[in-house]
């Protein structure tokens, strides 16, 4: 490996993946990407019903724990990251979503000039290669490919019908003119297989581009600093120290749970903190490390004899033989599941400017993220809250960089939250009592005891968790809080810039991998200082919030 590079990225994951791809175009710039995690190009990440075999481990996976919740009656919550090239896009249910177009004009107005729903747009469809629509919304020419599942499983058309039958809309596009409905989601696959951040933008150019160089099993210890400026990192590798130095910038892309770590380890944050364990400040930044916000997800679950669904059955492992085989000759059925095959956003109030709440249909049986089994098959579905008020932080357990970070996500803090949960509960419980789906129920495990709103509130606290979406702990913005501005540069610092879910200002509403990997998209135009998005696609863009916005 050289000791030095025009630009560091520090993190493979969605947004360094991005970026490290569109930046090493340029023949006459160096990049080295540096990945804590392998390369994420194995057949458990490639074969979407993989993700069952990492999500609940630490295959490919931080799998990091959070400190006792007090608002889920002290219970430690789970929070996997992704632990390889291309992130938690690697691991996670590639549901391609990008939250409604009011969460990208309330970061504007919080003073984010450039990122609002026009503005971010075509970053999207920069990114995107969407197989089933071509239209001012989307994309055809990006790296990212978006696809339809390719499943087959009737429990898709059951779960619509049971939407119809509850007197839900159905939609056929979430990302399109307006996000309200029911429906399938789009996964980034390709061809069946999972298309992570990684294989999009980075696996095909490693090896093939002489500027570009990938380091994988290097775990960044702290940011090294001259004065304010950034000028390098220093690195594990095999055992071995290196020290590696950078011309340009340092982008960190470790992701919304260890870039702050990561900052406070190399002296960025709140000062009194980082002397309590030991660290010298380079910078005040009071806000590295708080404002984490993240989803609070709440799951049903069924037992059912069908064989449409997941489980571990004899039968069923007499029928995964002949899927199996049909994955391996015709890249389809169930070996391409993402389990989330169905969705929907949904208002828990009619006054609402935009849905509140988020559903995942699942196809198989869900508990406690997939690290309690059942013998049998089932179905579940997840009903989470888009837009929480509680906020919580991310600190240093030690000075030690090996040390995983103290995680807290404050989930419940706001007793409000509880309130909208309960409403949440509510309408996905009248959902999954519909005749469509309460015919393939055999059991309800987990609620078939909850009769009242007192009796909802605490199987809430008894079993909510994250539905894996922490944003926000480097967020951007102009105040004394915020870590980064509207251009993603540390506050107070020169050569760093921030390029992942950190930098929300706030939680948008949906899944958060198309949202970081647009973060990456546009972060690439700001790092170089030439705009791609012409004045045709920003008219394109336009075009499309305002036809938007007459439909709702």
């Amino acid at each position: 490996m050289s000791q030095q590079f025009d630009y560091i990225i520090v993190g493979g994951g969605s947004g360094g993946s991005v970026v490290a791809g569109r930046l090493s175009e340029d023949p006459n710039v160096s990049v080295c990407v540096l990945e804590a995690g392998g390369r994420g190009d194995s057949m458990v990440v490639k074969v979407p019903a993989g993700a069952v075999a990492m999500m609940p481990t630490k295959l490919n996976n931080w799998a990091f724990d959070t400190v006792p919740q007090a608002g889920l009656n002290g219970r430690v919550g789970y929070q996997p990251r992704g632990k390889a090239l291309g992130g938690s896009s690697a691991i996670n249910a590639m549901v391609y979503i990008r939250g409604h177009r009011s969460d990208y004009d309330h970061w504007a107005s919080l003073g984010n000039s450039g990122w609002s729903y026009d503005d971010v747009l075509p970053y999207f469809r920069l990114s995107e290669h969407n197989e089933r629509f071509d239209n001012a919304w989307h994309g055809r020419n990006g790296p990212l490919n978006v696809s339809d599942l390719r499943t087959d499983n009737p429990f898709q058309a059951r779960y619509l019908e049971a939407a119809r039958q509850a007197g839900l809309p159905i939609t056929d596009d979430f990302n399109g003119a307006q996000q309200e409905g029911i429906g399938i989601y789009q996964v980034t696959q390709k061809q069946g297989e999972r298309w992570s951040a990684a294989r999009g933008y980075l696996h095909p150019h490693i090896g093939q581009r002489a500027n570009l160089t990938v380091e994988t099993h290097a775990q960044v210890r702290r940011i090294l600093f001259e004065g304010k400026r950034a000028v390098g990192v220093e690195v594990l590798q095999n055992g071995t120290v290196r020290t590696l130095r950078v011309r340009r910038e340092v982008v960190l892309a470790a992701g919304a749970l260890q870039t702050p770590q990561l900052l406070m380890l190399s002296g960025v944050g709140p000062a009194q903190e980082l002397a309590s364990v030991g660290i010298q400040t380079v910078q005040h930044l009071p806000g590295v490390g708080r404002n984490l916000q993240d989803h609070p997800d709440f799951v049903f679950g069924y037992s059912t004899s069908s064989l449409d669904t997941l489980g571990v059955s004899l039968r069923g492992s007499v029928r995964m033989l002949s899927e199996i085989l049909r994955f391996r000759s015709e890249r389809r059925g169930m070996l391409t599941t993402n389990f989330a095959e169905g969705g929907g956003f949904l208002k828990t109030r009619p006054d609402l400017e935009a849905p509140d709440i988020q559903l995942h249909f699942v196809v198989a049986l869900v508990d406690n993220h997939a690290r309690r089994m059942h013998l049998g098959h089932g179905f579940s579905c997840h009903v989470c809250l888009l837009r929480p008020r509680s906020r919580g932080t991310v600190t240093l357990r030690s000075n030690d960089p090996l040390a995983a970070p103290v995680i807290d996500p404050a989930f419940f803090a706001d007793p409000r939250d509880v309130e909208d949960m309960v409403a949440g509960f509510k309408i996905t419980r009248g959902l999954m009592q519909t005749p469509a789906l309460a015919k393939w129920a055999k059991r309800d495990l987990f609620t078939s005891h909850v009769k009242t709103d007192d009796d909802i509130r605490a199987t809430l606290r008894q079993r909510t968790d994250t539905v894996y979406h922490p944003v926000g702990t480097c967020r951007m913005g102009q105040d004394d809080m915020a870590v980064v501005d509207a251009q993603l540069r540390v506050h107070g610092l020169e050569g760093l810039r921030i390029v992942d879910a950190s930098i929300m200002p706030t939680l948008i509403g949906g899944n958060t991998n198309a949202p970081t990997i647009m973060i990456g998209e546009k972060a690439v135009d700001l790092i170089r200082g030439v705009s791609r998005v012409t004045p045709q696609v920003r008219a394109q863009a336009e075009a499309a919030n305002a036809h938007a916005t007459a439909a709702t």
